[in-house]
């Protein structure tokens, strides 16, 4: 069920909707029967008890209607108050995002939602899109269209990267939303989504070096490189390994062989498909940096360390290649990624918390924050900027810039070309 369903003049609802929609009978103060979907009632029922005990009273005076194309997603409701009070409006304005409901046609927003200030017409969104709009004055309209952001998650182990963003997807009820940095089923950590707009920055978001938690058991060697896959090969780890030696030793740049389980396209197939279909497939190798590699516990056959990478080391393959620089199998039995570029651990979200609407979606400005800044004023000048345009480099750039207009809302990304500063990324040109 679509709780941020968009209906209004242009677009219309769809049957697919309707037949899924679940309607519920609601009898009002005034013995009118009134038809309502099931979860927007039960939200009602618990947003009218709770307003009950501030002293203010409310009813159902308009639900589901086949005559109006809002009130035909079931999920609308007109409310009526037992006395006309302004303040009351208020109050309830300020309650509503809790039980995921929004002052659908507010005062001042005519012109983006088509429709004139309706004070008493609330839709049913859920919590989490409900809170978003009201703490950024956003219309549905807007907030389908306009709404972007990061959103830094602590991916739980047995899931893919891809079940991450389908669960988010669901709960924001926005479409367009990707990850940054692939993590297997197996690991955990940090996993950074991209909302909205924000999925033109997977790039600049995913260019920085990685940082993990892995743990290896010794004497054995998969097909995956971890414990989900089949032994290839078995020999008792010798007893002598200096473990601090061997991983500091791997402190350097090196040609890495990409695992035959991975996503990586040769020949427009990606390698796991070989691999499923058992064909033999030369694997490629790209270039890595082990920027820090520090031995962290020690216990018979296993251990863990932590290390520091760059953008596209599989940490699989290297303790592949650790293992076989002395002659020895050692195969992957737990990752974690505790830190991607600026993003931590400490600083990310399970989806426990994001279910339970704990969690903070950085917005634009915040992510990249770290890139010079400068606000446009200059009305001409912004045209040109929106428009992508080439504009000389008097802010002395050296690299990338971010452009803001007058609202500190960001424009787009430029970066310098020879004396010049050219488009980037374009993010907002409305």
């Amino acid at each position: 069920m679509n709780y941020v369903l968009l209906v209004n003049k242009q677009n219309k609802i769809k049957d697919q909707y309707l037949k899924s929609l679940e309607l519920v009978t609601y009898k009002n103060s005034k013995q009118e029967l009134l038809q309502i979907e099931k979860l927007c009632l039960t939200a009602y029922l618990k947003l009218k008890e709770y307003l009950l005990k501030k002293d203010i009273i409310i009813d159902i005076s308009k639900a589901y209607s086949l005559e109006d194309s809002e009130h035909n997603t079931g999920l609308a409701i007109d409310f009526m108050l037992q006395e006309e009070d302004l303040e009351k409006y208020e109050k309830i304005y300020q309650y509503l995002k809790d039980f995921g409901f929004i002052l659908r046609y507010p005062k001042g927003k005519e012109d983006i939602t088509g429709y004139s200030y309706q004070s008493t017409h609330i839709r049913y969104v859920g919590v989490i899109p409900a809170t978003i709009m009201y703490k950024n004055n956003l219309t549905l309209e807007e907030y389908l269209k306009d709404f972007s952001g990061v959103l830094v998650v602590n991916k739980e182990k047995n899931m893919t990267s891809r079940d991450v963003v389908n669960k988010v997807t669901k709960l924001l009820g926005i479409k367009k939303i990707g990850h940054t940095g692939t993590l297997d089923p197996l690991a955990e950590g940090v996993l950074v989504l991209t909302i909205g707009k924000a999925t033109k920055l997977g790039e600049m978001l995913t260019a920085y070096e990685k940082e993990y938690i892995a743990s290896v058991e010794m004497g054995y060697l998969t097909d995956t490189l971890d414990t989900t896959g089949k032994i290839l090969k078995e020999k008792t780890p010798a007893k002598d390994i200096d473990l601090s030696i061997l991983l500091s030793s791997f402190e350097k740049t090196y040609l890495q062989e990409v695992p035959i389980y991975s996503a990586v396209k040769v020949k427009g197939k990606k390698l796991y498909e070989y691999a499923r279909e058992n064909k033999n497939i030369k694997l490629p190798k790209k270039e890595v940096t082990i920027k820090s590699i520090v031995l962290l516990t020690t216990f018979k056959n296993t251990f863990t360390f932590k290390c520091l990478v760059s953008k596209g080391t599989y940490i699989r393959s290297l303790i592949r290649d650790m293992g076989e620089s002395i002659n020895e199998y050692f195969t992957m039995t737990s990752l974690k990624r505790i830190r991607q570029g600026s993003f931590f651990i400490d600083d990310a979200y399970t989806l426990e918390d994001i279910e339970n609407n704990k969690a903070h979606i950085l917005s634009l400005e915040e992510v990249l924050k770290n890139f010079p800044t400068i606000k446009i004023e200059d009305t001409t000048l912004l045209k040109k900027i929106k428009n992508g345009v080439a504009i000389k480099n008097t802010f002395s750039i050296s690299d990338k810039v971010v452009f803001q207009n007058k609202d500190n809302h960001v424009v787009a990304i430029y970066q310098k070309v020879d004396d010049e500063l050219k488009i980037y990324k374009m993010i907002k040109n409305d």
